[in-house]
């Protein structure tokens, strides 16, 4: 499956990658492994959204934002690989929802992402996941989103 002719079936275009946010890389790749630092959501939004799920934004916005989020984790791929058609599979995500002390929607949250890798990557892009609530995030962010691909040699 050539990636970059489904995302564009899809209808979505990857943004510029973002850069670190503080003294670390985007991406680490070990033996065949890429270990994608945590993404917020910015990827083809008017503005960066600042604050909670369950107070600023709703569960529907948030599948929206970690969607975004998925976008700039697969730009970071792209950048250090060159092509995304070397993924040979999502391995897990992991999200880090900041939300208010009773919201209980972090996982449909979470499908925003789970959602775009199934949609691009087909069968290789259902994996294993956590979700968590936060406190509090880097930039009052609604979501980060970190992540693990297996690459093909």
């Amino acid at each position: 499956m050539d990636i970059e002719m489904r995302l564009s079936e899809l209808g979505l275009e990857l943004p510029q990658a973002s850069d670190p946010q503080g003294s670390y890389c985007n991406c680490v790749r070990t033996g065949n492994l890429l270990y994608v630092s945590g993404k917020g959501p910015v990827a083809g939004l008017s503005k960066v959204p600042k604050g909670k799920l369950g107070q600023e934004y709703t569960t529907e916005e948030g599948y929206t934002f970690a969607k975004s989020a998925g976008l700039d984790i697969l730009s970071a791929v792209k950048l250090e690989l060159g092509s995304l058609d070397k993924v040979a599979r999502v391995v897990k995500l992991q999200g880090f929802v900041n939300a208010t002390p009773d919201f209980e929607q972090h996982p449909k949250v979470l499908d925003g992402c789970s959602d775009l890798m199934a949609d691009v990557f087909g069968e290789k892009g259902v994996h294993a996941r956590s979700v968590f609530g936060a406190m509090s995030v880097r930039g009052n962010l609604p979501i980060i989103i970190d992540s693990i691909f297996e690459i093909a040699d």
